[in-house]
């Protein structure tokens, strides 16, 4: 019973997290077409980790830097780091809709990375709705100058590859650090990391001209800091404790749920109907994983977390 309570709240968490990355693309493309990619990551970085940095102060818990916590750590260079660098420079390149729809792809690449890294294999029913929701994916993606360039869909995939390494690396070194640690020390890694692309944008071009950003789209990089990095990387996190990856990565196909809604709401895009079909795929190998996943933890699978916990001990 523990255990399905367990995978019941990480569940909810990962669903937390899927929000707030789908409403946050939404908010944050508002953003980039002002604010240049490299220009914009530190700053709504820096905005995240100072939120995380007053809520550790209030939550009165420690920071101590453990092993384990360091090398979580590092993981941080590679997502929010490398992944929405090559995430942001994509998405001012294509609409948010596609964008958040190219995420789909994301389990697939969790699906092969746990098995190529970790032997961790996948039912043939969670293969085949992967399979389904890539189809998906690539309908969506047909015909990507409608809806932006053919390199804003690699640089966009490119950062689904970095975040699906991430999924999979850190299922193998989550243990008994709080949630919070991990986002906070792995955030100011990647910002950083930010720093040192900002660094190299000046010395290959010129000083991005921030004078005519307008108010809204300071504003759009406010929220989306604190969205798409603070609390959806605190959600994820904390969900990845009580799944496997390849059931973690499952859930990213709920991004397009909330990123379509937020793109329809706030700036008004539109699917094409190939890409309507495509979405459509995509939500419907969503709710048969959901369902399929439920059954197996009422039976009691153990997640890869513990297995580590475990063999620790």
């Amino acid at each position: 019973m523990a255990r399905y309570q367990r995978a019941h709240s990480s569940s909810l968490a990962l669903i937390a997290a899927a929000a707030s990355w789908g409403t946050a693309t939404a908010i944050s493309k508002r953003a980039v077409d002002e604010v240049p990619p490299l220009t914009l990551l530190p700053i709504e970085l820096a905005i995240s980790v100072a939120v995380l940095g007053v809520a550790m102060r209030f939550s009165r818990r420690p920071l101590a830097l453990s092993p384990e916590l360091r090398q979580l750590g590092y993981l941080g260079v590679l997502n929010p780091g490398v992944s929405y660098a090559l995430s942001l420079a994509g998405l001012a390149r294509i609409t948010a809709s596609t964008s958040v729809l190219l995420w789909a792809a994301e389990p697939v690449l969790i699906l092969v990375l746990a098995y190529l890294m970790l032997r961790d294999r996948a039912s043939p029913a969670l293969v085949g709705c992967a399979g389904a929701a890539l189809i998906g994916v690539t309908l969506v993606v047909a015909q990507p100058g409608r809806h932006g360039s053919a390199l804003g869909v690699a640089l966009t995939l490119a950062g689904v590859a970095a975040c699906a390494a991430y999924t999979v690396l850190s299922t193998q070194l989550l243990h008994e650090e709080s949630s919070m640690s991990v986002v906070l020390v792995q955030q100011v890694a990647a910002l950083g990391f930010s720093l040192v692309l900002f660094a190299g944008s000046l010395v290959v071009g010129e000083p991005p001209n921030l004078s005519d950003v307008s108010a809204a789209a300071w504003a759009s990089a406010l929220a989306a800091g604190l969205l798409y990095y603070a609390l959806a990387f605190w959600f994820y996190v904390s969900g990845l404790r009580g799944v496997r990856p390849g059931y973690a990565g499952m859930f990213i196909n709920l991004v397009p749920v909330f990123g379509l809604a937020a793109s329809y709401a706030l700036l008004h895009e539109r699917l094409s109907p190939r890409q309507a079909a495509g979405a459509a795929m995509i939500l419907v190998a969503v709710m048969i994983i959901a369902r399929l996943q439920a059954r197996a933890h009422r039976r009691g699978p153990v997640p890869l977390a513990e297995h580590a916990r475990q063999r620790e001990e």
